[in-house]
Order: structure tokens, then C-alpha cells, then sequence
């Protein structure tokens, strides 16, 4: 949901983590990766405006941070 939000297609989102498509398909099928490349993956989202939304009893979500005018 977070890629899809910002816009950006796999290929950007591996670009702009530092990871490679493959490790982003993996990620998007559900399979386990290291906190690292997690953790770059999340950095890379957030910087390009996603909040991610923590468990509240109705699941975890994400947002696009509200522009500063």
C-alpha cells in the first residue's frame, strides 16, 4: 500500500532503498527479510512521505503526511 500511495513502481522502490526488486516482490508476497533491509525499505517510504500507522484493533495502515503550506 505504501509504494502504491507515493506512486512509485518496484523498480523505484528498490532504487530508492538500496535493495533489489527481487527482495521487494519478497516482501510484498508476505516472506521474511532481515530488520535491516526492512528497516531501509521503511526509511526510503517515510522520506518520500508515508506514516505508518501502528496496530490499533483495526489492523495497521499507512498515510501520506499532510503537506506543511
Amino acid at each position: 500500500m505504501a509504494r502504491v500511495a507515493v506512486g512509485w513502481g518496484v523498480r523505484e522502490l528498490a532504487e530508492k532503498s538500496g535493495v533489489s526488486t527481487n527482495t521487494i516482490a519478497r516482501l510484498e508476497r508476505g516472506e521474511e527479510l532481515k530488520a535491516s533491509t526492512i528497516e531501509a525499505i521503511r526509511s526510503a517510504l517515510e522520506a518520500a512521505g508515508v506514516e505508518f500507522i501502528p496496530e490499533n484493533g483495526g489492523g495497521a495502515g499507512v498515510r501520506l503526511r499532510k503537506a506543511l503550506h
